[in-house]
């Protein structure tokens, strides 16, 4: 998008819009740092044009190079998706994030997990998964070093569609944020009436972590479908229940079927 005069967007979108006679979703790829650059853009298009969250991966990037000193409370801090939700495009890595190649800032394996439950089980921002990152990758290319290097990036899919599969079920009505802890975080999607059960989410970048929240089901079984942690967990009378999850993990809780 820094490549072409703003101005230009609007007008196109209009043009191709009315061509198809609806609402085309577009998305740009303004890659910044800069918040106010990306909401002079936004302003200058007058929301026409939604932006990938650029300064959220460099913050996921921080987060899984920094390991347990990272303060995950802050893990939205100067985002996008925090301050215009509605025109936010959240991703973890892209083609050129990857590595040896032109905006190389990696985001460690170890971490995705974690940084694709923020973005596909949360209610703000429309979330945007790598394909690297769902099917795996194999390349050899040369660093700036002049040497070339063979690179493999891990595929995440199990967990991923697993993500998906609570995200389509479960990621629905009141979301209750509990990010209190350094190291632990979580929250609930509580659901509505037409989409019930509720969801918990809790992950740590530290040791294995509880967190203590609402899910709005009394009395109620839920299971871990990562797996990570194997035993259920049954919510109090008020819905209330201590959810688990393993050291540098993520653990979904939603209802026993």
């Amino acid at each position: 998008m820094k490549h072409v005069r703003a101005g230009f967007f609007p007008e196109w979108l209009q043009h191709c819009r009315r061509h198809v006679g609806r609402k085309l979703f577009a998305v740009g790829e303004y890659w910044s740092t800069e918040l106010e650059a990306l909401h002079h853009f936004i302003d200058i298009t007058g929301g026409d044009v939604m932006l990938f969250d650029a300064p959220l991966h460099y913050n996921f990037t921080e987060a899984s190079k920094s390991g347990g000193s990272y303060d995950m409370r802050q893990i939205f801090d100067n985002t996008l998706v925090l301050q215009q939700p509605a025109l936010a495009v959240t991703l973890v890595d892209n083609h050129d994030s990857q590595p040896l190649q032109s905006l190389e800032s990696v985001v460690e394996s170890w971490f995705k997990p974690l940084a694709y439950a923020l973005i596909l089980l949360r209610r703000d921002g429309y979330p945007c998964i790598f394909y690297a990152d769902y099917y795996g990758a194999h390349y050899k290319d040369s660093g700036n070093d002049g040497n070339e290097y063979e690179i493999w990036i891990d595929s995440h899919r199990w967990l991923i569609d697993k993500f998906l599969e609570a995200r389509h079920t479960f990621a629905f009505g009141d979301q209750y944020d509990y990010f209190d802890h350094e190291n632990t975080i979580g929250w609930t999607r509580l659901g509505t009436a037409e989409k019930p059960g509720g969801m918990a989410v809790v992950l740590s970048n530290g040791d294995m972590g509880t967190k203590w929240m609402e899910v709005g089901q009394p009395d109620t079984v839920y299971v871990d479908i990562t797996e990570h942690i194997k035993v259920p967990i049954t919510t109090n009378q008020d819905g209330w229940a201590d959810f688990l999850c393993a050291a540098g993990s993520v653990s979904v809780w939603v209802p026993q079927s």
